[in-house]
């Protein structure tokens, strides 16, 4: 799977029970991105549909495990075996060329809230892709980082 491909694709809902965690802080600066967004984008309305599931808890009582905003995350494609590691960001920081995407596209979206173990499915071209949290490599909460 290309890094191009990554970014031309539709989240695909999914079906499942998960606590979506999202700190105070990060809600607090989600939420500009959401204003009007009745008559915004697509990638705008699956964010905030992802933030109307979510527990908001203090920065301090994230677990460790889960997917927050500038978390690291290592997925594997259940299909190919293919692994690969991104950067959940804000806009304004994405940068693909170093993994680092965008918590409006369509994988980082469905990344955000995510714990290790957790599946999902996004849509690209050629179908669906079937991913596994294999392990958050970084989170700032969990680093104590709570500047970011």
């Amino acid at each position: 799977m290309n890094t191009t491909m990554k970014m031309n694709t539709t989240m695909k809902a999914t079906v499942d029970t998960r606590i979506i965690y999202i700190t105070e802080a990060d809600m607090k600066r989600l939420r500009p991105l959401l204003e009007g967004v009745k008559n915004s984008r697509d990638d705008l309305k699956a964010l905030q549909a992802e933030l109307e599931l979510a527990r908001v808890v203090p920065a301090e009582k994230v677990p460790a495990d889960v997917i927050t905003m500038n978390s690291q995350a290592r997925l594997r494609d259940l299909d190919t075996g293919e692994e690969m590691t991104f950067t959940v960001v804000f806009p304004g920081n994405a940068n693909i060329e170093q993994d680092k995407i965008s918590v409006v596209a369509p994988i980082g979206t469905a990344m955000l809230g995510h714990r290790v173990g957790d599946h999902f499915e996004w849509e690209v071209p050629a179908g669906a892709v079937r991913l596994r949290v294999e392990a958050v490599l970084y989170q700032p909460e969990a680093a104590g980082d709570f500047h970011l």
